[in-house]
């Protein structure tokens, strides 16, 4: 016990060099400016926050609503300066603090958005509000606002190195199942799409192709964070990174993660690394190398428990999140129940087509909805294969109808209090044929929001 006690101290509390945690803060903050900018540059603030007139949010974030035109902007203005401001280590605890929430934010408005490269930068944000990032070549110690360390506690870095092996590990568990090993699926559909790709085109019409980027994208991401661990091995693992990354970036439109990934794993360098990265850079900004002092050592005590405890609990949170589909019954592809926040990446080829009726309760009385009333087309290619997002549509559509008039197209008029809301939903699977989804018996009006197991969903007979 008291060899693993020493090795968890030295785990978490010994010090280790600042220089790949400044890195890191720098690279990091470069990225998410130039993503942020990209971002608007496509025009998807307008497309995804302002053109919208319903939200699916997520459950407990209701209150999470879009601001208008001028709001949105200013509110991913600020999101880029807290960028900037996070790379040049100015005002840092501020500056991640406000990345943080207006990240989330921006986020949370609508879960069709939803990428698992967003819900990392999440985290990452979140971690950064406690990293001493800012104690070395910032303007913070520049200014004087904070002293300059060289040095700092172990789990400041292997944190983050932490986070980086929880999305590939579990990324590599996910892909450990019958469709993706076995049967090559989903990348057997798509890559026959690639064929025009330059040089490895011709290579992608073939099953074998499918079957090898399948196969060695699982060893990939079981092995990869253990490969950046070991010194031998570190650099071939980087380079399996770059081209396992860039491949991705190049055949499947996937945004920056593939970017976020290569920079991120950097930090698993030495420090000798980065320290050298630090030097060339003040060279290019001709800055001067002020003393810096030694990290005050994390006494025995109430802090340096309170801190194993959270760090503890942090880990334990990582883990159970992407297992928590274990609590559920049925196909997890099918259902995606405890699929979110869970590292699956590109590991489901689904579409569905979902109508949705309004019923008079008293006579049975019904009238079919036109989702593009209320939907955008990538709202309703979304909601259509998602139980949760079927079950907000339904409510929002109770809502919009309680205590109204229908006119019916033979001009009857129905009057309805309580509407009852049912659904016809068909989903494909892998493209192996469209089967009913839910159970379209069911008053979808009644049924709550929650964790619980949505029975309501038609087992995958396939």
């Amino acid at each position: 016990m008291m060899a693993i006690r020493k090795w968890l101290v030295n785990l978490t509390f010994s010090e280790k060099s600042i220089a790949p945690l400044v890195v890191f803060r720098v690279l990091f903050g470069i990225m998410m400016m130039l993503s942020t900018l990209r971002f608007i540059s496509k025009g998807w603030v307008e497309e995804l926050y302002i053109q919208p007139t319903y939200f699916f949010t997520y459950l407990g974030f209701d209150w999470v609503k879009p601001f208008d035109v001028m709001g949105m902007y200013i509110l991913f203005s600020v999101l880029i300066a807290s960028c900037v401001f996070i790379s040049l280590g100015f005002l840092y605890r501020i500056s991640t603090v406000v990345f943080f929430i207006c990240f989330t934010y921006i986020e949370l408005i609508d879960k069709t958005n939803y990428l698992n490269h967003y819900y990392f930068i999440s985290l990452v944000g979140f971690l950064l509000i406690f990293l001493p990032a800012n104690k070395s070549f910032s303007l913070d110690t520049y200014f004087k606002f904070t002293s300059k360390k060289k040095y700092v506690p172990a789990w400041t870095l292997h944190i983050i190195m932490f986070q980086l092996a929880v999305v590939y590990v579990f990324a590599g568990i996910a892909k450990l199942n019958y469709h993706w090993l076995f049967e090559a699926q989903p990348l057997i559909n798509w890559l026959k799409h690639q064929t025009d790709l330059p040089v490895i085109g011709p290579l992608m019409k073939f099953e074998f192709t499918a079957y090898l980027f399948s196969w060695g994208g699982a060893l990939f991401d079981l092995t990869i964070p253990f490969l950046l661990l070991n010194s031998r091995f570190r650099i071939p693992g980087y380079l399996l990174v770059v081209l396992f990354h860039g491949l991705t970036a190049v055949m499947f439109p996937i945004g920056v993660f593939p970017y976020v990934m290569i920079i991120s794993t950097l930090i698993f360098f030495p420090e000798s690394f980065h320290e050298k990265i630090i030097r060339s850079l003040r060279i290019l900004f001709k800055t001067k190398n002020k003393k810096e002092v030694s990290s005050t050592p994390i006494k025995e005590g109430n802090k340096k428990n309170i801190q194993a405890s959270l760090i503890a609990l942090y880990i334990v949170v990582q883990m159970f999140v992407p297992m928590r589909y274990l609590l559920y019954d049925g196909d997890l592809f099918w259902t995606e129940q405890g699929y979110r926040f869970s590292w699956r990446v590109m590991l489901i080829e689904k579409v569905g087509y979902a109508q949705f009726f309004v019923h008079d309760p008293t006579t049975d009385n019904k009238k079919l909805i036109n989702n593009r009333t209320y939907l955008t087309p990538q709202q309703e290619k979304m909601m259509a294969t998602q139980p949760d997002m079927i079950l907000q549509f339904a409510h929002h559509l109770r809502d919009t109808f309680k205590d109204t008039i229908i006119i019916e197209n033979n001009g009857q008029k129905i009057k309805i209090s309580e509407p009852k809301i049912t659904a016809e939903v068909y989903v494909s699977l892998f493209n192996k044929g469209s089967r009913l989804f839910i159970d379209s018996d069911v008053n979808l009006s009644k049924i709550h929001r929650g964790f619980h197991d949505k029975d309501w969903i038609l087992k995958n007979e396939n």
